[in-house]
């Protein structure tokens, strides 16, 4: 007897979990590009991201694949922090439509009678629906008929096993009792991945009287807790942002559940009340259900007013390698109103830019870069400069006088040095893996030359250095270009020779062409800026410090 009471039981869990996922599933294919379309454009502003969050949960049924759809949007860069926020608290609210579907439909209707026919029709259209939306909106209506069957074979487990099973202990225990049952419902949801199926699974067994109403409205809130873990776990390896999204999502359902569990008591009694209003039917099925989406609905008004301040607080939470160096230190808004020390910061914030832009040269040169390291810097510098662009911009429409009004534009030009320096670079050490092995003595000795002159080059052209010499940096650019032309044509008569073969040759040429535009590009850079703290400074003004270097063929061949 106990056998078949715990195969009832496993069973009745096992269609509801196949029924909810055939469901999901189903529901999610024939939406198709809607899901997609729905959470990239209807979530511009908070409140269409809980609209469109609620909509999509209530229709697939599952808050977990809306959260981890989210995550990957977030992921990719098509949703930022502020639109998901908007989404989370939908989605939680959304999660609640299985509640009301248990309790109108689950309990009200001779479910056998509506199951079995949901399962035949359901399946006729899978096996007839072809490629189109017929075959997974066939596996959605099957789903629905496995859910509710599985219900049913649950209400008829807990009410042979309920006596067996001594909860009076646990419900004489106070607020411990209520922790324990929170625990059951976090655990269910936990080792179904499905707070639906927790949440059937608790209306199902308080309306067979197993479980006390506060008991099952503990295990309610703990449901809503367990699908944190799902945002826990699709976030492992993924971006910051997306880390901060599931950050929010935990906070939320943190916040909600504890709130939920201070007044559970007195939540209980308004929840009665407004179902008595509302001309609902009096069983506990019916009050969770209203329970859950109350409780969710609070969550909500509580924290909306302060979704900007979670923001704020969750962007400084999880910050990659990429995101810190890409954080200004020196621009900010407030001294936008004094344009001297706005431009004094802008001067700042391009020479800590400069100095990112010629350690990843020195890298470059040296072949003592780790992967994925080059993209992480190169990311960085293209977000500060563009902040930097944007400033200056800013301070463009503040009353300048003309001196600083004129200074603006070679700020941005050297912001555009600079990003062209990372660029160059970045590519630079892509290639330096690539390269082939030399072994002519004269092109090996050739190369160690240009490499050295260029790193000497990166070394002196540090405008923040006291000793710096524009003089001087000309005259390195000028031996680097000397060294270039030397091995330019080695290389070219070793090709032409066939002592190097034309593909390794052009590769080397490709290499240090882009050392040689680099040298150009941070010598100007730094020239300039040097210029622009000088006349800061009210020193005297500079003209276009390093002549653009001699044009070559492109692409240069044997």
């Amino acid at each position: 007897m106990e056998f078949s009471l715990i195969g009832s039981f496993a069973g009745g869990i096992g269609l509801f979990l196949l029924g909810m996922g055939l469901m999901t599933d189903g529901l999610k294919s024939a939406a198709g590009p809607a899901l997609r379309r729905i959470l990239g454009e209807w979530t511009r502003t908070p409140a269409r991201g809980l609209f469109s969050g609620l909509l999509i949960t209530a229709l697939v049924h599952s808050s977990s694949a809306v959260t981890v759809a989210t995550i990957g949007f977030v992921n990719a860069g098509v949703l930022t922090l502020a639109q998901t926020i908007g989404v989370i608290y939908g989605s939680n609210i959304g999660s609640t439509m299985t509640g009301w579907l248990v309790a109108m439909i689950g309990f009200k209707l001779e479910i056998k009678a509506l199951a079995l026919p949901l399962i035949g029709l359901g399946m006729v259209l899978r096996l007839t629906g072809g490629a189109g939306r017929r075959r997974p909106l066939g596996m959605a209506l099957a789903g629905f008929g496995l859910f509710f069957l599985g219900i049913d074979v649950l209400k008829s487990a807990f009410s042979d096993i309920g006596p067996s099973i001594p909860m009076d202990d646990l419900s004489d225990r106070g607020f411990i009792g209520v922790l324990i049952f929170v625990g059951v419902g976090f655990l269910l949801t936990l080792l179904m991945q499905s707070s639906a199926a927790a949440m059937a699974l608790t209306l199902t067994a308080a309306a067979s009287g197993l479980i006390p109403l506060t008991q099952a409205a503990a295990t309610v809130v703990g449901a809503n807790l367990g699908t944190t873990s799902t945002a826990a776990l699709a976030v492992i390896g993924a971006t910051p942002n997306a880390k901060r999204m599931a950050a929010a999502h935990v906070l939320f359902n943190v916040i909600t559940g504890a709130v939920a569990l201070v007044i559970l008591a007195p939540m209980l009694d308004f929840v009665a009340f407004g179902r008595d209003l509302l001309d609902l039917e009096q069983n506990p099925v019916t009050t969770l259900a209203l329970f859950h989406t109350v409780f969710n609905l609070l969550g909500v008004l509580l924290l909306w007013p302060f979704s900007g301040a979670l923001v704020r607080f969750l962007e400084g939470r999880f910050r990659s390698s990429e995101e810190d160096l890409a954080r200004v230190r020196f621009l900010d808004s407030n001294i936008l109103g004094t344009p001297a020390l706005a431009l004094d910061a802008v001067a700042l914030e391009l020479a800590r830019v400069g100095a990112m832009a010629r350690a990843m040269g020195r890298a470059a040169l040296s072949g003592g870069v780790k992967d994925g390291r080059f993209t992480v810097e190169r990311n960085a510098v293209e977000r500060l400069t563009l902040t930097i662009d944007e400033f200056a911009v800013e301070l463009q429409r503040a009353d300048l006088s003309r001196e600083v009004s004129g200074l603006l534009p070679e700020a941005m030009r050297v912001s555009r040095y600079y990003r062209d320096v990372a660029d160059a670079a970045a590519d630079m050490g892509t290639e330096e893996k690539k390269l082939e092995e030399v072994s002519e003595p004269k092109l090996v000795e050739a190369m160690a030359e240009v490499r050295s002159a260029a790193v000497s080059l990166l070394d002196h052209a540090d405008p923040e250095r006291a000793e710096f010499d524009p003089v001087q940096c000309a005259g390195d650019l000028e031996q680097l270009e000397r060294r270039y032309q030397r091995l330019k044509g080695l290389l070219l008569r070793a090709g032409t020779d066939e002592r190097v073969k034309v593909h390794q040759m052009v590769a080397q040429l490709d290499f240090y062409s882009r050392v040689r535009r680099m040298a150009a590009q941070v010598v100007k850079g730094a020239n300039y800026l040097h210029g622009i703290r000088r006349r800061t400074h009210r020193e005297a003004e500079i003209t276009d410090p390093v002549p653009d270097l001699p044009p070559e063929a492109e692409p240069e061949q044997a």
